[in-house]
């Protein structure tokens, strides 16, 4: 069933391809979640992070936000653990095709086996990287506040550097962001370890598009309700997290693939209250069957025009030879 999720994917981005695939993992966000828990069920832990008795189970999600893989994990494991499990599959199904191939994670998944495997794989990646004294060192110049009269607008620098950690088998390349705030009497600070030859501040950019799985993660709470994993044994709440993840999909298609340009900002949430959980008056007659829907969430042209959308996608058949 983990292999089916991502199987459905497959084929809709087969159906239009893109020429690139961006993979934002996350264990909430490479995502980190949690999955608060009431009762006694098998492989609930206390997360010291998330503060609560949970399941903590990781997500990798494409620049579409469509879900690639979901896997369910107990609630007291690392966020980077079982990274293979989640990302080998994916990167094997992309491995064939003829696309440029980036990789988004946070800081949970700094780690050189990450950095090595995503190398030989011939994936660009922007990982957040932990700050330490060595590299302060690096921007140390430019942690001073600016001299003057401070300026309402954020100043911020950008700086490049090869750094190696001793756990890494050769330097890397690290992009600092420093920013001065108004106010503010030490800079903010992050790092990036990247193998991008882009500028630093695209660099940066990239790295920050990850923040929008913190989006589909929440639409993947409140309107798909994954967190609702209550059964007692642990591969029961696997099975339903997959269900859920494939009702989750199921409505992101639908939102990038059906709806129009002026209702296509709408959240699943939305979407699910004014397209699929609506009321309707059925009237049978002996030829067909009428549903009689208000237009009060739905105007009539506006149905007909997803309706007719949906229809497009079906696949063509094959004119007999």
């Amino acid at each position: 069933m983990l292999s089916l999720l991502g199987g459905v994917v497959a084929v809709i981005l087969s159906g239009s391809p893109t020429g690139v695939i961006i993979l934002l993992v996350v264990g909430w966000l490479l995502y980190n979640a949690s999955s608060e828990t009431y009762g006694e069920q098998e492989g609930t832990a206390y997360n010291g992070h998330f503060g609560c008795t949970c399941y903590h189970p990781l997500f990798c999600f494409n620049q579409f936000g469509d879900l690639e893989r979901a896997l369910l994990r107990e609630g007291n494991v690392s966020s980077a653990d079982d990274w293979r499990l989640v990302l080998q599959p994916i990167v094997a199904r992309y491995s064939d095709s003829d696309i440029r191939r980036f990789f988004r994670g946070d800081a949970a998944f700094a780690r050189p086996e990450l950095y090595e495997y995503l190398e030989a794989e011939r994936y660009l990646y922007a990982i957040r990287l932990p700050a330490n004294a060595v590299l302060h060192r690096e921007i140390e110049p430019l942690l001073t506040r600016p001299v003057g009269r401070q300026s309402n607008k954020p100043v911020v620098w950008y700086y490049d550097f090869l750094y190696q950690a001793g756990s890494w088998d050769r330097p890397r390349r690290v992009v600092a962001k420093i920013e001065h705030h108004k106010g503010e009497l030490f800079p903010r600070v992050g790092f990036i370890v990247t193998n991008l030859r882009r500028p630093s501040w695209r660099v940066v950019k990239f790295y920050n598009g990850r923040g929008t799985a913190e989006q589909w993660i929440k639409e993947g709470k409140n309107a798909v309700k994954w967190t609702r994993l209550s059964c007692h044994d642990f591969v029961d709440n696997q099975v339903r997290l997959q269900l859920f993840a494939i009702a989750y999909n199921l409505g992101n298609f639908l939102r990038r693939l059906a709806l129009p340009r002026s209702v296509k900002h709408w959240s699943l949430t939305t979407l699910r209250e004014k397209l699929i959980k609506i009321g309707a008056k059925v009237v049978a007659h002996s030829r067909y069957v009428i549903f009689q829907m208000a237009e009060v969430a739905v105007p009539r042209g506006l149905f007909r025009s997803i309706l007719e959308r949906i229809r497009r996608l079906r696949p063509r058949e094959p004119v007999p030879g």
